[in-house]
């Protein structure tokens, strides 16, 4: 038993390994306590006050460190190399019980960190400012055929690196309020985070904590709600989208702030399709894509222009 705890030692410490202190408390600490579950199956009696989730749940997320600290070569030895490997071991775990581990070490959180790339950025095309991967849009999100407002997870790196820590906060509260009942106080908590331009969405049997983005359709217009037709492209918008994932390609911000951009539900370019199905115009001088000029004319359009437009 005692050669078995010396050879864990060695593949869990790395002054054990080869003679080197760690650089950091916060790395020695968590070495120590990934031994000490190795042999004792117990968390930080501390832990739970950084965190939202139960023992339980604590006990298989240092169960996936403890496996993922033994492969890796070579061993973390700094904050930074911690940090990367609790957040690879637990990323689909909740962002805010991520954070109060990485903060009980005094580890850096993800936004943060500096990022590895692994691989190459994909370039994004000529004027894209940045993208969007959006959570399902649902149907109040949609207000007429040119805008719809998406929500974006805070897991995301752009939203992640502006996230304010008061809203990180709230949510954490939040969670914690709702795992004692106390949903007074977790509404309460929730109209914060709404006023702050973010909101908790329900998402794959998990809450999800969204930054807000309006988006407005670059280089097509549609009539407003009490036009002629207006009903229709508003319909016809949120048939495309609703319950989807989209990818919006954001170019700039429009005097309303709202970004301006291209959106794309399940393959198919959202603009195209409503210009092609006559539920939108083309801004023609603003934006000459050929794609978007061709769809104007794809069939015979189902709106008289001249009838809102004079």
């Amino acid at each position: 038993m005692g050669n078995a705890i010396r050879l864990l030692r060695k593949c869990l410490n790395p002054t054990a390994e080869n003679g080197v202190s760690a650089s950091s408390a916060g790395v020695s600490a968590l070495s120590r306590d990934l031994l000490n579950f190795e042999t004792t199956s117990q968390v930080p009696e501390k832990l739970g006050s950084y965190v939202v989730s139960s023992q339980k749940a604590q006990a298989n997320w240092y169960r996936k460190i403890l496996e993922a600290w033994k492969q890796a070569k070579p061993r973390p030895k700094t904050p930074e190399e911690a940090s990367r490997l609790v957040i690879a071991a637990l990323k689909n775990h909740l962002k805010a019980d991520v954070e109060g581990l990485l903060s009980f070490y005094g580890l850096p959180s993800p936004q943060n960190l500096v990022e590895v790339p692994t691989e190459p950025p994909v370039s994004l095309p000529k004027g894209v400012r940045f993208e969007l991967k959006t959570l399902p849009v649902d149907t109040k999100s949609v207000a007429d055929g040119d805008t719809v407002t998406v929500y974006v997870s805070s897991k995301d790196p752009l939203v992640s690196s502006s996230l304010p820590k008061e809203v990180s906060l709230a949510a954490v509260k939040r969670a914690k309020a709702r795992e004692k009942k106390n949903y007074t106080e977790a509404d309460a908590l929730h109209k914060t985070i709404i006023a702050s331009g973010y909101r908790m969405i329900s998402f794959q049997n998990e809450e999800v904590l969204a930054k807000k983005f309006r988006i407005r359709l670059s280089g097509i217009d549609s009539p407003e709600s009490k036009m002629p037709y207006g009903k229709e492209a508003h319909d016809e918008l949120l048939k495309m989208v609703e319950g989807k994932c989209l990818k919006v390609l954001v170019y700039t911000e429009d005097r309303y702030g709202r970004c301006v951009g291209d959106i794309y539900c399940n393959g198919k370019f959202v603009q195209e399709v409503m210009l092609k199905k006559g539920l939108a115009w083309h801004y023609v001088a603003y934006d000459k894509r050929a794609e978007l000029a061709k769809a104007r004319f794809y069939k015979p359009l189902c709106i008289s222009f001249t009838s809102f437009l004079d």
